[in-house]
């Protein structure tokens, strides 16, 4: 992973989700364009909604506890939408003065998707907005190596159990991972080899020679829409 910032120096090591180098401030202004997205327009719109009724996940806004209504700051403790807009517009509100800017995350959406074979790019598209790709990329692709590690790891039973998310949201199938290339195949090969021999302390010094090139890049990932969901339905 390579962190530049500034003039500094690059600090290059490997990025623990992308065969490749990566570098995370790049990558983060396009994962808020995502974040946003998702909490403004997103979690509002109709097939969004049904979507996520279907996979038995809450939207932000649903939750009952702290919902999440937009990725809008909002001052002192919480408040309505409108104070919560009246903050984000209010001129001169330096950063950090009681502003509260709203804490969400993607990844849990992201391994629904995954374990039950919507995380399509359509899907992707109409749920994080044009820079899905960019932002949430590298992480959907690390939750569908996650997904296949699982699988080989533990029973159905315990694999779904892992994916559950409390007793009101939990993953009502699994489906087998959809879409997939052999590059991504050869790159989990890969990845599971290492964890071998993490398990075994194959370490540093003790550490096997590298066995393949394989690659989990997005690139060689070739997913297609398929399951007759057109982005028609999903840009919001």
């Amino acid at each position: 992973m390579a962190f530049v910032r500034g003039n500094g120096p690059s600090f290059a090591q490997d990025q623990p989700f992308l065969d490749g180098q990566f570098d995370v401030f790049e990558w983060h202004p396009y994962f808020q364009s995502c974040v946003r997205y998702f909490l403004d327009h997103a979690q509002y719109n109709g097939p969004v909604q049904a979507l996520a009724a279907f996979i038995n996940i809450q939207l932000p806004f649903q939750k009952a506890n702290q919902p999440v209504l937009s990725a809008r700051p909002s001052g002192g403790g919480g408040g309505s939408p409108a104070s919560a807009a009246a903050a984000a517009a209010a001129p001169n509100n330096k950063a950090g003065a009681g502003v509260i800017y709203p804490n969400a995350t993607l990844v849990p959406y992201l391994r629904r998707l995954v374990a039950t074979g919507f995380d399509l790019p359509a899907v992707l598209h109409g749920f994080f907005g044009d820079d899905w790709a960019a932002g949430v990329g590298p992480l959907h692709e690390q939750e569908r190596r996650n997904y296949l590690f699982a699988a080989k790891s533990d029973s159905w039973l315990r694999v779904k159990a892992a994916y559950d998310m409390g007793e009101d949201e939990t993953v009502p199938f699994l489906r087998p991972l959809q879409n997939v290339s052999e590059k991504e195949i050869v790159g989990a090969e890969v990845g599971w080899s290492e964890w071998l021999a993490m398990q075994d302390w194959m370490l540093g010094p003790r550490a096997p020679p590298p066995c393949g090139s394989g690659g989990g890049g997005a690139g060689g990932m070739g997913m297609g829409t398929g399951m007759g969901m057109g982005r028609g339905g999903w840009g919001g």
